[in-house]
């Protein structure tokens, strides 16, 4: 219900940007808004920088969340993920989505960003041609990566050339095309254009320089791209990076002034009262920014604006481009390619990969190009934008160093930066925060100032600066090099907290995180429900497990889909079922009025679109397990039908597979857990890309660990061959323990047999007695298990959790 002393401020758009903004209000003035939140996208706000990374293998899309679900929630903010605002009724002060979600506001803030241009060329809607935006784009090269080989990437800027390298990642056969006949024109002169091709090249990326796009051919699908000199390209997908264009119809079509983009003034806000504007979709000034550095001092502004704090609005920004491509490190700023009334000084060591150029304007430094070493840009861009004189110094800014003397100390350099330098330009971090947060919060690793101020958190290319000011002002108790933690949180691993909890008898997450001195007193959503797994594993019989650091989820025990409704999966052992068990789920689903029933890739039935509370009466009336689909657990056992009606299959794939699952149902894990029966070497239950895989042979079964068919798709490695069924409950159950115990939080097997060898997990197993401790270990973690809903359902309290949800949108991912 809306309280009359707060105003409701309506934000459309949830991206980096405006949620930065909501960031800086919160702390300002947390009491004085109501807020919601549209975003178009079905999930929480991440970082859009860091999609080539996704896209390139080096990082999970979960990993990129920079606000998760319980920032919403625990924010008090209604958050519609999955809904695109459709109209805005400026006399009535309410927005409309296209799921008929409408929300009055007293403030509105636009924050919709921009989206990637496509080129108006014949046969750009075909299948197979994308942009390069969001994790939508990522999710379909992940799919056409698997099917297909050939790609192009018709742009070869920044975003273009990150599109390239995860395509070649992902095993793609790649050609960048590119208008103009230099690489990042934009960013680089011709020398660094040079070095930076020859080094792409190098990795096994092809190009075509010069070249305009005439049409994209195919039926339904791209085959081929033809260029307007008649030459062609054959091809299976098509990525446009060619670049953007900000989202203004929404604001133009309500009568909001609009030119390139929205229009605003120095406090952000747009010609119409009530209206703000923040962020890549705004127009200050004649510029719309496409960094986040500019973007983000726009929101501090804004929530200052809002909050009644004294600002100075905003006045535009100078910007600089400091970025890794490809593994490769580029800064450029100001006037780098130089004019008629400039002079430049070079340096270029094509052996070693390095460039450098400064561009002077009389007595003043203007432009700068830094290739392959970018250790100075942030000083270069300083001296930009103080426009102080630099004579006298011109070759000790080129080489960092005077000519005749030693190379200057980097920290030295450091220490000379201006208090209010961007350190951190994807996270809008200046080194006056990184120093507070050194020198008055006690930050003595990266680990810590990223937690701090989340410098580093990004493309990691500001690493180098924060380890130099970690020296500067940290001196002898700085820990550059030390290994990072579980998460930002701690600078401990995993292993040195396990080993904690045991040796001083830790029983609780709270007291876990007082005893070793975490840095965030509440932790976050990376270390709670790691501490609350371990904590469990360590002390099954004792500890009371902690609901609250669960995920969503997690804690409502159904999936949370992108229009906040829930998906139900309850649990069929082994895929086997019967008519009176599919009738009961064919009822229940018909009561409740579920939108839709699909059978899901685990051989169970999913039913989706059902009311959050309408949870509890569903779980009630089926009576049935939860088959877990949300869980970091034992998800599903696939069979086939093996030697009970198949004529191939040599053992009871079906029985073995539903003793499996009734044995390891509910039994928490590091991460995700899915095994497989097949009945015969056909292997149709797909047994060897399972965590743990069994395969029937002629008497007896083969054992498979450490499978996954997900993005990464990785074969199973055979453990080993037993003859009995006895025998195979019996390193099953061994095999799942041992990997309770010694893999991270998160990990799945398929990334822990990697990384600890197959060979010491036999060697674990080997022994008959060493399969018996680890067995009556599970056996004590499996008596303290229940399934979560049988409380529930007799617990009238329990039930008042489940009322409508404010937050929604998660899609989870699939079985």
């Amino acid at each position: 219900m809306h309280t009359p002393a707060r105003k409701r401020l309506v934000m459309i758009g949830n991206g980096m940007a405006g949620i930065r903004f909501l960031e800086h209000l919160l702390k300002l003035s947390p009491e004085s808004y109501e807020i919601t939140i549209f975003g178009a996208e079905p999930h929480p706000n991440y970082n859009r920088i860091m999609l080539s990374t996704v896209l390139a293998g080096g990082t999970d899309i979960s990993e990129i969340v920079l606000n998760d679900w319980n920032w919403y929630e625990d924010n008090g903010i209604k958050l519609y993920a999955g809904h695109r605002v459709q109209h805005i009724d400026i006399e009535s002060r309410r927005v409309v989505s296209d799921q008929g979600v409408v929300a009055a506001y007293d403030v509105l803030v636009m924050a919709t960003g921009s989206s990637p241009y496509m080129l108006p060329v014949p046969g750009a809607a075909k299948e197979g041609v994308i942009g390069f935006r969001d994790i939508k784009d990522c999710e379909t090269m992940f799919e056409v990566s698997r099917k297909y080989k050939k790609a192009a990437v018709i742009g070869g800027g920044l975003l273009g050339l990150e599109a390239a390298r995860g395509l070649l990642n992902l095993g793609m056969d790649v050609t960048v095309i590119h208008l103009h006949g230099e690489l990042m024109d934009r960013q680089l002169d011709s020398p660094a254009s040079r070095m930076l091709k020859r080094e792409l090249q190098n990795q096994g990326m092809k190009f075509l320089m010069n070249k305009q796009t005439e049409y994209i051919g195919g039926r339904k699908r791209v085959t081929h791209i033809t260029f307007t000199d008649d030459t062609l390209l054959e091809t299976d997908l098509v990525v446009m990076a060619v670049g953007i264009r900000p989202n203004m119809e929404l604001a133009k079509d309500a009568g909001i002034p609009v030119g390139r983009g929205i229009l605003v003034n120095d406090y952000m806000s747009t010609q119409v009262e009530g209206i703000y504007a923040v962020g890549e979709c705004a127009e200050h000034r004649g510029i719309s920014y496409g960094l986040v550095a500019p973007l983000y001092k726009q929101g501090a502004v804004l929530a200052k604006h809002l909050a009644g704090v004294p600002t100075e609005g905003y006045h535009g920004s100078m910007t600089s481009t400091k970025l890794k491509v490809s593994g490769v490190n580029v800064f450029s700023a100001g006037e780098f390619k130089g004019s008629e009334d400039t002079r430049s000084m070079c340096y270029q060591d094509e052996v070693e990969g390095i460039y450098k150029k400064i561009v002077l304007r009389g007595d003043k430094l203007v432009g700068s190009v830094l290739f392959g070493d970018t250790g100075d840009g942030p000083m270069l861009f300083s001296l930009m934008k103080s426009g102080e004189s630099v004579a006298g110094r011109e070759k000790e800014l080129l080489l960092g160093y005077a000519p005749g003397k030693s190379q200057a100390d980097p920290v030295q350099r450091l220490a000379a930066m201006p208090d209010d330098e961007i350190v951190c330009g994807c996270n809008g971090v200046s080194k006056a925060a990184i120093a507070d947060a050194i020198s008055n919060k006690g930050c003595t690793t990266v680990g810590a100032i990223k937690a701090c101020t989340k410098a580093t958190g990004s493309c990691g290319g500001c690493k180098p600066v924060v380890e130099g000011l970690l020296t500067l002002y940290a001196g002898e108790e700085a820990s550059v090099n030390v290994k990072e933690g579980i998460c930002g949180c701690t600078p401990l691993g995993r292993d040195e907290i396990i080993q904690s909890m045991k040796s001083m008898g830790l029983k609780s997450v709270k007291e876990t995180m007082n005893v070793l001195g975490w840095g965030e007193p509440e932790g976050c959503s990376k270390c709670r429900p790691a501490l609350n797994y371990y904590l469990g594993m360590l002390w099954p019989d004792s500890y009371e497990d902690e609901g609250e650091s669960r995920i969503t989820n997690e804690r409502y025990h159904a999936n949370i889909q992108k229009d906040g409704t829930y998906s139900v999966v309850p649990r069929i052992y082994g895929g086997v079922t019967s008519p009176s068990e599919l009738k009961k789920i064919a009822e229940v689903a018909e009561r409740y009025e579920v939108p839709l029933v699909k059978f899901t890739g685990g051989q169970r039935l999913d039913l989706l679109g059902v009311k959050k509370e309408d949870l509890p009466g569903m779980w009630e009336d089926l009576d049935m397990a939860s088959g877990y689909a949300y869980g970091k657990t034992l998800r599903t056992v696939k069979t086939c039908v093996g030697n009970t009606f198949c004529r191939f299959g040599t053992q009871d794939a079906m029985a073995m597979g539903v003793r499996l699952e009734k044995a390891y149902e509910r039994i928490n894990t590091p991460s995700k857990f899915k095994m497989a029966v097949s009945g015969c070497p056909r292997n149709c239950a797909e047994a060897t890309i399972k965590d743990f895989g069994v395969v029937a042979i002629d008497g007896g079964w083969e054992l498979h660990v450490g499978g996954n068919g997900g993005v990464k798709v990785r074969a199973t490695d055979l453990l080993c061959t037993v003859r009995t069924e006895d025998e195979v409950m019996e390193w099953s159950g061994a095999f799942l323990q041992y990997y309770r115990e010694n893999a991270s939080w998160n990990e799945r097997t398929a990334h822990w047999v990697e990384r600890v060898g197959l060979d010491s997990i036999i060697e674990a197993l080997k022994q008959p007695e060493d399969r018996q401790a680890l067995l009556k270990r599970l056996e004590i973690a499996l008596e303290q298990t229940r399934d979560p809903w049988k409380e529930i359902i007799h617990d009238p309290s329990l039930r008042k959790n489940f009322e409508p949800l404010a937050v929604s949108g998660m899609i989870h991912p699939g079985e």
